[in-house]
């Protein structure tokens, strides 16, 4: 299967071609042909699957060949995004695809000066890319009318239901027309999306590709610790190593992010935090040092959990266990992209073993527990409650194998050279 099979128009291909794109993804091969057909569609795929271009080709098409808009802030395609940095990213492939093509877009997202986007939207305007709350604050102000929209893509709309949404989204729905195409991109499903989708999506065609798995190419790692002194000891030896080429540091709260890149810092790791109190001119600084390899350690909130594209992380370390099993999906995959392999390590404390469950039940398999020398816990971990198919990070094992942990973790020495198996 090549991208030619999809029938995208050849100006597209052309600019496909030029880019080294040859083979279309598991995504795009299901979820083009349904989109340029005008049909409804759910898509259900985790990140890093290239789902952003399975609705970026079908919208710029659609563009082609479609007289010049004449009116200002009224936009024939309107893309939701749950964060500035997705907004971003989704902006970039659109240029980039869209590059010999004649169209306007522009970006509405919150934490952004309003003045370059009012100029923005004193011209015609093709696609828009926005958040729910600042696109509503330029409806609200009659700045943007969504009476003309032919296409409505909601991106990482489970997310934009996590962050409480909901009410913007379905008010942005309803002011568009009822036989718009709708294009519902997530990388989870719940009742909460089924209820949503009822709304708003008529007939639509359902493509769903494996999204509670966790690529075979991220190995997986769970340090258990005693404290938040452990955790930061632990840190600093693991970054000290030269394999750790780029990191993304999650951390549970903003302040935390803070704290931790400036600890990094002063023993040595610059380290820059992003997270949402940051101004967009902030974070967009040290994306694009992430993004050019300038940056080898960024601490982030979730707020960078989606939306971060970045080839060269070769590991994410969840200094914080994720609440939900999904953001540990979410997270981890900011790894091992682009056919890369990656590493994720967590790291856990003893009362956090229902979250890793929750976990290991969402992915369908355990988190290998790993030991540095040096770095042993001290605590007594709590007994699994019930029995699972898959064996918890915390299950003792009756036999230990030679180098292996009474609780069943692997022994593992860091070197600056290489890493072996003790």
């Amino acid at each position: 299967m090549s991208f030619e099979n999809l029938s995208l128009h050849p100006t597209l291909l052309k600019t496909l071609k030029q880019k080294g794109y040859e083979i279309p993804t598991p995504i795009q091969i299901q979820a083009i042909p349904e989109a340029l057909a005008g049909r409804d569609l759910i898509a259900t795929a985790e990140t890093g699957t290239g789902k952003t271009a399975a609705f970026v080709l079908p919208a710029l098409q659609h563009l082609i060949g479609l007289p010049p808009r004449k009116q200002n802030g009224k936009p024939s395609i309107l893309v939701l995004t749950p964060t500035r940095e997705l907004a971003e990213q989704v902006n970039h492939a659109i240029r980039d695809y869209g590059k010999d093509l004649r169209f306007n877009n522009l970006i509405l997202v919150g934490g952004m000066p309003y003045g370059p986007q009012l100029r923005s939207l004193s011209r015609p305007v093709d696609i828009i890319v926005a958040t729910p709350g600042r696109l509503l604050d330029h409806v609200n102000r009659r700045r943007v009318d969504l009476s003309a929209l032919k296409i409505l893509v909601l991106d990482e709309a489970d997310r934009m239901l996590d962050m409480g949404f909901i009410d913007e989204v379905e008010k942005i729905a309803s002011l568009a027309p009822k036989d718009r195409q709708t294009l519902l991109f997530t990388a989870t499903w719940d009742n909460k999306m089924s209820q949503l989708a009822g709304k708003l999506l008529s007939d639509p065609h359902r493509i769903q590709l494996e999204p509670q798995n966790v690529r075979k190419n991220i190995e997986q790692r769970l340090h258990v610790v005693d404290n938040v002194d452990h955790k930061n000891r632990l840190l600093q030896h693991l970054v000290g190593d030269e394999i750790v080429k780029q990191a993304i540091i999650f951390s549970a709260t903003k302040r935390g992010a803070d704290e931790i890149a400036q600890q990094l810092t002063a023993s040595g790791f610059p380290a820059a935090a992003l997270h949402g109190d940051m101004s967009q001119a902030a974070r967009n600084r040290t994306l694009n040092k992430l993004r050019y390899g300038r940056l080898r350690l960024l601490v982030a909130t979730d707020v960078a959990a989606r939306g971060i594209d970045v080839s060269g992380i070769s590991h994410v370390i969840n200094f914080d266990l994720p609440r939900f099993a999904e953001d540990y999906v979410h997270r981890i995959g900011r790894t091992g992209r682009a056919g890369a392999t990656g590493t994720a390590i967590s790291f856990a404390l003893p009362d956090e073993r229902i979250h890793l469950e929750r976990i290991e039940r969402y992915t369908g398999e355990s988190v290998p527990r790993h030991i540095v020398p040096g770095f042993e816990p001290k605590l007594v971990f709590p007994s699994q409650g019930r029995k699972r198919k898959y064996q918890s990070a915390f299950t003792p094992t009756r036999h230990k194998a030679p180098g292996q942990h009474k609780f069943g973790g692997q022994r593992h020495a860091y070197s600056r050279k290489k890493q072996t198996v003790k």
